[in-house]
């Protein structure tokens, strides 16, 4: 039989290039590769256009069994060629131990953090339900499909979003559950004894339960999966390293190579030889044929495009263009106001009269963006009304962009991935910026991928007030300054705001809006540019003790107070009280501490001088020592109270400030 030759062929390539590697997981590829050979019947892909927008998708939710999509993809005709199978999991392969979205052709989304896969494979089925809202049916009817297994429903992430895929009848998703009662500890009964299917029945799935060897029960639950009126789980009874000699079913087959004897006591019961990563021209044919139905499936779409007469939306979506969005502009902060600290000179003044909380102003940028860019979607974790994320004049999912996650900030934010990946949308998603550390591993799959995702973070300091420690962050803002790849904005006004999203919009990065529940004054400036703020710091009240600060060997002690979002118009505050007593000072604001730092030297040099450097942030700001003499930072949790009473009894007042500044010079 044809299956069968090609599942053990599929079997034991995947198992020479954990061998190869001496390093691995063979015994998930060896127990789905039934399964897979039987997918390459119904799945439609077309490798020569990759990015085909309705293409099926395929997800590995368990990234371990990674050999196991290398081989199909190479078989399928993707950029894989033997030289890369046999080069996995080394250095500067395109083959790494867990499938890399960007680094490998055909690899959907980066992962490997168990349950992060079926989040995603929910978030590419929802959006593809809003993309068939948008384009219609004939343009978009793929499906998706994920392997998951035990580990991957264990993990919270999948029950979050299978839950909202129950909720929104998502159709168009077929995860396949490797059930094989396997652990790395040992049999699965040891930690997890639910009924999967009674759980995902309550979860409003179709499920399905079969012999995950037997071709003819695979086959028959595709065609059913394909047919449902629901999302589908099929429950796919397996044997953990199928038809390896010694092994089959053991948990030590798990996470190690088979070892060169098991390899070849297998192959030769399977009537094959000991030659290593051996393809048939049978196998070949057979896979070529899944890739072939996959071209003329194109063909036939291109023209279902072209009679539906969306072309021309379809080509709009693709191109993500953010050309035309014009954003709003907040009070006038080219004129005096009557306040305290009116503008003089060079030095900046502050408008109260037209204080905005920046998650105000956000939510007005929002809004414009979205009315200039139809791919722009998003939502929060039930926190809209206090996120200020609702799309005004947008219907909800599918038929609108506004989302509606529930609180569910980890499914979010692996579904927000998914979305940014599918080729139209550019997402955002929402939450308390103390509730980040929820969906902080998707933020990092994110980043890892670079893709263009925003997350809006708001109630962003002690500044939150009455609702006490449990929800004022205070490391959050050093856990993400620290991931690689993510740019995080905390704005000082909302005029900044809308030049943080200028410079946000053209970044293909992942980024984070950190924004206070308070309002904040306007700052009055001729310093607040777009080409300042995309350098992530820049002086933004200059001293008018001395104009030219940055001469070296002058009589005045010189301090530069650094700081970001509502500290940065407190540091306004004390400049005025310092350069009064004496010492010349001037502020920089740093909307985006990442790109401060990727500047030149010349130019950070050229903010500071030879002044002491004095950073402020309300937050635990241990980065901010890299270029600081001293940080007047969070040395503890918060506490319940008024938000303006929180700054002054944690130390945030201009007596402080100018108190610990004046212990620089001592």
């Amino acid at each position: 039989m044809i299956h069968e030759q090609v599942a053990n062929e599929l079997r034991m390539l995947c198992a020479d290039m954990v061998q190869e590697a001496n390093s691995g997981h063979p015994g998930a590829p060896l127990g789905l590769a039934d399964i897979a050979v039987v997918l390459a019947n119904h799945i439609t892909i077309y490798p020569q256009q990759a990015n085909w927008i309705n293409r099926d998708r395929l997800v590995f939710s368990g990234g371990h069994a990674s050999t196991l999509l290398y081989a199909l993809l190479h078989l399928w005709g993707y950029d894989i060629d033997m030289r890369d199978l046999r080069s996995f999991r080394k250095l500067h392969s395109k083959t790494p131990g867990h499938p890399e979205y960007g680094h490998t052709h055909g690899v959907e989304i980066t992962t490997g953090p168990l349950g992060q896969g079926v989040a995603n494979a929910v978030g590419f089925a929802m959006a593809a339900k809003r993309a068939q809202v948008m384009l219609g049916n004939d343009v978009i009817n793929h499906k998706v499909y994920c392997f998951c297994g035990d580990g991957d429903l264990e993990e919270g992430i999948s029950y979050e979003a299978c839950s909202l895929a129950g909720h929104h009848n998502l159709d168009n998703l077929i995860l396949i559950y490797d059930s094989n009662n396997i652990s790395i500890e040992g049999d699965v009964n040891i930690a997890f004894s639910e009924d999967v299917a009674a759980r995902f029945r309550a979860q409003g799935f179709f499920v399905l339960e079969i012999c995950g060897h037997d071709y003819m029960q695979i086959n028959n639950a595709f065609l059913e999966a394909k047919q449902s009126c629901k999302p589908t789980l099929i429950i796919a009874k397996t044997k953990i390293a199928k038809n390896a000699v010694g092994l089959e079913g053991s948990h030590n087959a798990h996470g190690a190579p088979l070892g060169h004897d098991i390899i070849f006591e297998s192959k030769k019961q399977m009537g094959f030889s000991n030659e290593t990563f051996r393809v048939s021209e049978e196998s070949r044919a057979y896979f070529q044929e899944s890739a072939m139905r996959g071209e003329k499936a194109y063909q036939s779409w291109l023209m279902a495009v072209q009679k539906s007469g969306q072309e021309k939306n379809l080509e709009t979506l693709l191109k993500k263009n953010f050309d035309s969005v014009s954003l709003p502009v907040f009070g006038d902060t080219n004129s005096a106001h009557a306040n305290d600290m009116q503008k003089e000179g060079s030095r900046a003044g502050l408008s109260y009269g037209s204080a905005v909380a920046t998650r105000a102003s956000n939510g007005k940028i929002l809004n414009a963006i979205a009315q200039a860019n139809v791919g722009f979607i998003g939502g929060s974790a039930d926190l809209a009304p206090s996120n200020n994320t609702a799309l005004k004049d947008s219907m909800d999912f599918p038929h609108g962009s506004n989302m509606h996650f529930g609180v569910r900030e980890h499914a979010m934010g692996a579904i927000t991935n998914a979305f940014a990946n599918y080729g139209i949308f550019t997402p955002f998603c929402a939450t308390f910026f103390v509730f980040s550390d929820y969906l902080s591993p998707s933020i990092r799959v994110a980043s890892l991928m670079q893709a263009q995702i925003f997350y809006i973070f708001t109630h962003d300091s002690i500044g939150v007030g009455e609702d006490g420690a449990t929800h004022q962050p205070i490391e959050q803002l050093s856990h993400l300054r620290a991931m690689p790849n993510l740019l995080n904005w905390r704005v000082a006004d909302a005029n900044e705001n809308v030049l943080a999203w200028q410079v946000a919009l053209n970044l293909q990065k992942p980024q984070s809006f950190i924004l206070t529940r308070q309002n904040l004054p306007l700052i009055e400036t001729d310093f607040m540019t777009l080409d300042n703020v995309s350098k992530g710091a820049y002086i933004i009240s200059h001293s008018l003790l001395l104009p030219d600060f940055t001469r070296n060997g002058t009589d005045f002690n010189k301090v530069t107070l650094v700081a970001s979002g509502s500290e940065v118009c407190l540091a306004i505050k004390a400049q005025r009280q310092l350069e009064d007593e004496g010492i010349a000072a001037q502020v920089v604001s740093m909307p985006c501490f990442e790109l401060f730092m990727q500047q030149s030297r010349e130019y950070r040099a050229s903010l500071f001088g030879d002044s002491k450097v004095f950073a402020i942030e309300a937050q635990r700001g241990l980065e901010l020592h890299a270029f600081a003499d001293d940080v007047l930072s969070m040395e503890s949790f918060g506490a319940s109270g008024k938000g303006d009473l929180l700054f002054e009894h944690f130390g945030f007042s201009v007596k402080n400030i100018c108190n610990n500044v004046k212990s620089l010079f001592a």
